[in-house]
């Protein structure tokens, strides 16, 4: 059992983690700006704060094992905001719900870069791109970063994806998609059983 403290308890993938993650006996505090409508649950602690301040967080993040981040890369915490409250709040390990833009479809040729990724998604994906390069070079906190599929909807848990590194992943028909319930399963196993510190690696099927 850890403790774990999983910003953005209520957004779609931060709450299929909070349940993976309390199904397996951990204790996770939730948080989240608003978490008035988050039903309560065992092992659940939920607390309202504003993510985007580490002296607003980081009282709340003391006493755990694990820090995730499950918030938006645009308008959410920074990098450097969470990594600040992470460090005073005196917790090693740091996750991250990371996002696709920033995976490689070719060497040295990101996903975001391409012709064909939406315009409505890349402020979103850039800001992700730049967290990530802001956790490379932080080497005092064992933080991974989580990088789902092209495609990361909610839908079914099977229990079977593959993982990956820092190329997206694709099927044999060239899709590249994971549920967040099977994205959550690889994300608790990362947390109970740490292969990629100071590491991004990628969950799809």
């Amino acid at each position: 059992m850890q403790r774990i403290a999983l910003l953005g308890i209520t957004g779609r993938a931060g709450s299929r983690i909070a349940s993976e993650l309390l199904a397996r006996g951990h204790r996770v505090t939730g948080i989240a700006r608003n978490t008035s409508d988050t039903q309560a649950q065992a092992g659940l602690t939920l607390q309202s704060a504003d993510a985007s301040r580490a002296d607003a967080i980081a009282p709340l993040l003391q006493g755990h094992d694990v820090v995730v981040s499950a918030t938006r890369f645009d308008g959410g915490p920074t990098a450097d905001v969470l990594l600040d409250a992470v460090r005073q709040a005196g917790v090693r390990r740091l996750l991250v719900v990371g996002g696709a833009g920033s995976l490689e479809v070719a060497p040295g040729v990101a996903l975001i870069d391409t012709p064909e990724f939406p315009e409505i998604y890349k402020a979103e994906a850039g800001a992700g791109r730049s967290f990530l390069d802001t956790l490379r070079g932080a080497d005092d906190i064992d933080w991974t970063f989580v990088s789902p599929g092209a495609v990361f909807e909610p839908g079914t848990r099977t229990g079977a994806f593959r993982t990956g590194g820092d190329a997206l992943l694709v099927d044999a028909d060239g899709n590249s998609a994971v549920s967040m319930e099977d994205y959550a399963i690889a994300f608790a196993d990362e947390i109970e059983h740490p292969a990629h510190v100071r590491e991004r690696f990628s969950v799809a099927y």
